[in-house]
């Protein structure tokens, strides 16, 4: 990036006499990446202080409001209800707790707010603990496991994505809707559980707002390039296409200022290929990719971005600038702290003028000719 490095090594390592931790050192990494001006590096971990006897929250996955003599569970995390496994704490199949309950003792100590509440949960993370609570007259106890910190974070994510989905669905029970939060293993997972679910709808959202990257944007872009040219008509079973779950909806893609890394070669490609408009923001702009070899004898790491990206015609793109939308949506702060999303309401009316112009037929299929003589050859496509 003609950056003169051996003068930048001359230039920083002065720093080295004066280093007191190894967040100093950390420190003069990335100053030293500064230098290079790419988006796309990472400098963490090494040995740094850990204080093994620090509190530890534990949390209930609800959001927790302040009530006369108790704590009230105004709402508990939704999720992903054919994933137990991903319940918050007080939705798990053990749990006697409802949105409304009123939470008035942990281990029978009185909890009066949610400063005490958090007191009492303090290190119980993945231990049982004993709530006490309160259902309109009545009285109970419930055990309950609660979470830790990034486990909460998961769980508000979660909530956010089952109500996202809501919304579409309660928008236009025609249109579905995929979030990917990454673009790593368990994404691909996540995206066939969405995606194939929904397979049968007229139109579809893949939301990449907040993906924070990977690299499974090819196996995605695969699927979504499946075209249908053939269908099956099996007994007692829906007609299906071939190429087997090709999708033959409308497609939108939302993307904002935090889609990152792989999350923004995937919204390239989307539209390079023309596969659907892009709803949102411009992307991040980290587009030169990296690894983790070159790891630190403590254990830190300091990624070298080292993999710049070209369109076909050798053009530089994605670095230092983004992935534009094809059609500019803003979401507001203000706006979005009272819960609206115009991104989103935006890609549903896209989606519903798309479905309205154009609806999708049905797979079916004409009586058998009367003499069962050979089929007809496939004809050519445009």
């Amino acid at each position: 990036r003609g950056v003169n490095w051996p003068a930048m090594k001359r230039k920083y390592e002065p720093l080295l006499q004066r280093i007191g931790s190894r967040d100093e050192l950390n420190d003069i990494f990335k100053q030293m990446m500064g230098e290079l001006n790419a988006l796309h590096s990472q400098v963490r971990g090494g040995d740094m202080p850990r204080d093994d006897n620090a509190t530890r929250p534990g949390m209930l996955g609800a959001v927790l409001t302040d009530r006369k003599n108790g704590v009230e569970i105004t709402r508990i995390y939704a999720y992903d209800t054919e994933l137990p496994g991903t319940a918050p704490a007080l939705a798990r199949a053990q749990v006697d707790a409802r949105d409304g309950d009123l939470i008035i003792a942990v281990n029978g100590a009185e909890v009066k707010n949610r400063a005490e509440l958090y007191g009492a949960l303090q290190n119980q993370a993945g231990k049982q603990v004993l709530l006490t609570l309160r259902r309109a007259s009545n009285t109970h106890q419930t055990v309950v496991v609660p979470g830790t910190t990034r486990s909460d974070a998961q769980h508000r994510y979660q909530d956010w994505v089952a109500n996202n989905r809501a919304s579409v669905s309660a928008a236009d029970p025609q249109i579905g809707y995929v979030h990917l939060q990454s673009m790593v293993g368990r994404d691909v997972g996540s995206f066939a559980s969405q995606f194939h679910a929904d397979g049968d709808k007229q139109g579809m959202i893949i939301d990449v707002r907040r993906n924070n990257g990977g690299n499974v944007d090819s196996w995605l872009i695969m699927h979504l390039l499946r075209e249908a040219w053939v269908f099956w008509d099996p007994r007692r079973v829906s007609p299906y296409p071939n190429m087997q779950r090709a999708f033959r909806g409308h497609l939108v893609v939302i993307a904002d200022e935090r889609t990152y890394s792989d999350g923004e070669t995937f919204t390239a490609a989307i539209k390079s290929f023309g596969i659907a408009d892009v709803i949102g923001r411009r992307t991040a702009g980290a587009g030169v990719w990296l690894n983790n070899r070159n790891r630190q004898a403590d254990g830190g790491l300091a990624r070298v971005a080292q993999s710049p990206v070209f369109d076909m015609e050798g053009n530089w793109v994605v670095e230092g600038y983004g992935v534009s939308p094809t059609i500019e949506v803003v979401n507001y702060p203000h706006a979005t702290f009272n819960g609206e999303d115009a991104q989103l309401s935006a890609a549903i009316e896209h989606l519903q003028r798309k479905i309205e112009a154009a609806p999708v037929p049905p797979l079916t299929p004409r009586p058998f000719p009367q003499d069962l003589g050979p089929g007809k050859d496939v004809p050519a496509r445009d």
